[in-house]
């Protein structure tokens, strides 16, 4: 049997931990959180629609997630999901996930 494991490690030895919540009343769009460091996980739920949400990972292509649609079925979507940025991350304009005046709830590490 082969194994193949990769990690990544924070070189400060820091372990980073943010949580909060997002709603937008206008219209909808991609949006930023800034959180001073770059997330090697990210997680966020849409609280309003009851489970729907993306979780994304350190090494994923940008945009990709896990989705999670309400009836609990996994799926992989390739754009409008979650980017990892060097201070933050960008919630992309799913419209399962990102939608207008429904509470969004986050968690990043890093």
């Amino acid at each position: 049997m082969a194994i193949t494991s990769s990690q990544v490690q924070n070189v400060a030895s820091v372990c980073h931990a943010a949580a909060g919540r997002y709603i937008d009343t206008g219209t909808v769009a991609a949006f930023n959180i800034t959180l001073g460091w770059k997330p090697v996980w990210v997680r966020v739920l849409n609280e309003t629609a009851s489970s729907s949400g993306f979780e994304h990972f350190a090494g994923m292509t940008a945009g990709h997630a896990i989705k999670r649609a309400l009836a609990g079925d996994l799926t992989v979507v390739t754009s409008n999901g979650i980017t990892l940025l060097t201070y933050g991350f960008t919630v992309g304009l799913d419209t399962d996930v990102n939608v207008t005046s429904e509470q969004l709830d986050w968690v990043a590490i890093g």
